[in-house]
């Protein structure tokens, strides 16, 4: 058995001596783990750090095994944001939530586009931290669409209205009008408003604080728990820097 294609570095370690298990995510074969002849060696080191862009080939005689894979560095992201804390932290929790959320080798070529342009995003873009955050929320709003949990916004889940929508019904995953809402504030998600519109350049701290506990609520309920995950740590670092930062620009 062999396939071929692109991916994208979620995760290596050691494997033995020298080798190294690679965990990728391909557009056409989903997350996907393989071995790597000489991966943890100074050449390949490099080339399998997350987030990497790659040509693989993976083989195996059996198709339930591990398998092994060639790989060649298409491109690395690495070099135009090395030195830059958080950049490198979203990054990071980006691969972490791929990796904690879908099953081995079910293809989801839409998890992996999003992936790939949230990463150039990341990469390119130089607007404020938050934004960046805010890329994180969309791709896990896509993976909940994708697995079959994604959040209704359309409408109040109440009033059939599409105005002045603020919550989220933390039962139903539908979204709930402010005035709808209001007795019920305290058990409602809030749903902030980068994601009742197209891709903003700007979005508040408070905002994106307010967006990765929205899906981090229906990650952790729908799929980390069922797969006896926990909430990645790279998204736990992220989302306290951003609490973090939230605090210094209110005191």
């Amino acid at each position: 058995m062999e396939w071929q294609g692109d991916g994208i570095v979620l995760s290596s370690s050691k494997f033995g001596e020298t080798d190294a298990l690679l965990e990728v995510m391909s557009r056409e074969n989903g997350r996907h783990r393989g071995f790597v002849k000489g991966g943890s060696g100074k050449r390949l080191g490099p080339v399998l750090q997350a987030g990497n862009f790659l040509t693989l080939k993976w083989r195996s005689r059996i198709e339930e095994n591990l398998g092994r894979f060639t790989v060649e560095l298409d491109r690395s992201p690495l070099g135009l944001i090395m030195g830059d804390g958080l950049r490198l932290m979203t990054l990071s929790a980006m691969v972490s939530v791929v990796s904690a959320s879908l099953p081995e080798r079910e293809n989801h070529p839409a998890v992996y586009d999003s992936l790939k342009a949230m990463i150039e995003y990341v990469e390119r873009s130089d607007v404020d931290p938050a934004g960046w955050a805010a890329a994180l929320v969309r791709l896990e709003m896509g993976i909940l669409s994708d697995l079959g949990y994604g959040l209704d916004l359309s409408e109040c889940a109440a009033t059939g209205s599409d105005e002045d929508l603020v919550y989220v019904s933390p039962k139903s995953a539908r979204a709930v009008s402010r005035a709808a809402g209001r007795p019920y504030h305290d058990k409602l998600l809030t749903l902030p408003s980068f994601l009742m519109g197209p891709v903003v350049e700007e979005v508040g701290t408070r905002a994106a604080i307010e967006g990765l506990n929205l899906t981090g609520y229906f990650l952790e309920r729908q799929v980390w728990q069922v797969r006896h995950r926990t909430p990645p740590q790279a998204r736990e670092r992220l989302l306290s820097k951003l609490v973090s930062m939230a605090k210094k620009s209110v005191d």
